[in-house]
Parts: C-alpha cells; sequence; structure tokens
C-alpha cells in the first residue's frame, strides 16, 4: 500500500525540492501540493493523507494553525519544514513526527522517511489487529445472540503476550519516551506503543488526552482545579493530580459538556 503525501509550504520553490526528493521512492504517492495553511486544511480533510510535510512559517494561517484547526487527534503524521531551529520545540510538543531545517538535507531528509514509514507501518499493524479483534468480537455475538454481551475488552500487548483489561481498569496513560506506560487500578504497564495510536485506541472507550503526556479515563476523573494563571488540572480518582495542556483543554471540556 502506497504512502499518501501532502506538501504544504508557501514557497514554490520548496515544494518543487520535496518533489524531486520523493522522485524515486516507488511506495509514495503525492496526493496534492498546497501553498497556505487554509488550503492544507481543506486539502486534508479531502485526501486524508497518510503523511504532511507542513511548512511552519506561512502567512495567516501558520503549520500550528493548521493542526490546532484539524485537531491533534485527527491529524496525520507530520513532518515540519521550517527555517528555525526554534521551532524544533514547538514542533515536537505538538507531537510532530520529525522537523526538517532549511534548506533540506538529503541525509536527514530519508531519516524523517524512514521514520515515518515505521511510524506508518507500526499505525496499520496496530489498526489491523483492532479490526480483527472486532470481527472476532462481531462472530461472537453472532453465534450466541441469545447470551448477554460481554464487556468491551482493551488488548494490551505485554512482551510475548496479550492481556485483555476492562476500561473500567485503567486510569490514564503516560508517555515515557518509546513507550507507554498504562496505568490501572492495581499496577503500571509499560507497552511499546505510540501516545498517537493509544489515543485513538482509546477514545471510544471514554478516554481523553489532556496533556501531550497523558491520556485519562474520564470516568476516573473526580474534579478539575483551577490556578490563578488559568491554566487546570485534573484530579484522579486516586488522589493523582494531573496538569492539562492549553492546546488540549477546549476538546476536553467538550467531551465533558462543560462551559468555562
Amino acid at each position: 500500500m502506497k504512502m499518501r503525501v501532502l506538501l504544504v509550504d508557501d514557497e514554490p520553490l520548496a515544494r518543487e525540492g520535496i518533489v524531486f526528493q520523493l522522485r524515486n521512492e516507488t511506495d509514495i504517492e503525492i496526493v496534492a501540493e498546497c501553498e497556505d495553511g487554509s488550503a492544507a486544511i481543506a486539502a486534508i480533510k479531502r485526501y486524508k493523507p497518510d503523511l504532511v510535510f507542513l511548512d511552519i512559517k506561512m502567512p495567516k494561517v501558520s503549520g500550528f494553525n493548521v493542526i490546532e484547526q484539524i485537531g491533534s487527534a485527527n491529524m496525520p503524521l507530520v513532518i515540519f519544514l521550517t527555517a528555525y531551529d526554534e521551532h524544533a520545540v514547538e514542533a515536537f510538543r505538538l507531537n510532530a513526527l520529525d522537523y526538517l531545517l532549511k534548506p533540506i538535507d538529503k541525509v536527514r531528509f530519508q531519516e524523517s522517511l524512514h521514520k515515518a514509514r515505521k511510524q506508518l507501518q507500526k499505525e496499520r499493524m496496530s489498526l489491523q489487529g483492532e479490526q480483527l479483534e472486532q470481527l472476532l468480537a462481531a462472530m461472537r455475538n453472532t453465534s450466541k445472540a441469545s447470551e448477554p454481551a460481554a464487556p468491551p475488552r482493551i488488548a494490551v500487548k505485554l512482551g510475548g503476550s496479550i492481556q485483555f483489561l476492562l476500561p473500567d481498569e485503567l486510569l490514564w496513560v503516560e508517555a515515557e519516551g518509546d513507550y507507554v506506560n498504562v496505568h490501572t487500578t492495581s499496577r503500571s504497564h509499560l507497552v511499546r506503543e505510540t501516545m498517537l495510536a493509544m489515543e485513538k485506541r482509546l477514545e471510544p472507550y471514554g478516554f481523553q488526552r489532556i496533556h501531550r503526556s497523558a491520556i485519562v479515563n474520564l470516568a476516573s476523573i473526580s474534579k478539575l482545579v483551577s490556578a490563578d494563571n488559568g491554566d487546570y488540572e485534573v484530579m484522579m480518582s486516586n488522589g493523582l493530580s494531573l496538569k492539562i495542556g492549553r492546546n488540549f483543554r477546549e476538546a476536553l471540556f467538550s467531551r465533558m459538556k462543560i462551559s468555562v
């Protein structure tokens, strides 16, 4: 399956440079090129690309604005393009896969492309596993229609085994480098998976991303606490306090139907 790529940069020469870099990549299909952020938002919604090369500094609608408009949970993989190294910290705060400094070095470009391929393959395998699990569940429900429906379970791969957890058992998920730490009511499980992939898996079960490094079970939130500077924290049922990232606050409040 080819990787569908969208190019976004207000400089035509920059876009041509990326097209040139991709000319011999047989597993890549460029679905569209955009010269501004507004066109990028429309193209992402229309073409649903796997990967976006996204310029950070563009007139009116920046690369960061594009992510805010689409929503981090709905964004494809992102490789930021920038002429300013200081944007790197902000880029990774928004969960960018990587960033490339202009003018783009050929070796760094290939490294970023390799990261994208690995990440996409991981997400597709995770999605395939979920689809198979759903298929098996549907078959079980069909064959046992008269029996009460079993509660939903979340599969967590631990080493060579897969453990099934009930959503009520999970309190929150924490990012730890290339891993995520799944905290349950009784213990913690270190799992090799990305926060983005885990976010997509858990959202249907009542979980919400509240920070770049934290996903929480909404049913386990006991209260929200505001600070003098306008920031908020969630208090979990086990007494744990977690900070709400400002970029995630609106989505959390909307999900919990809170008007502040």
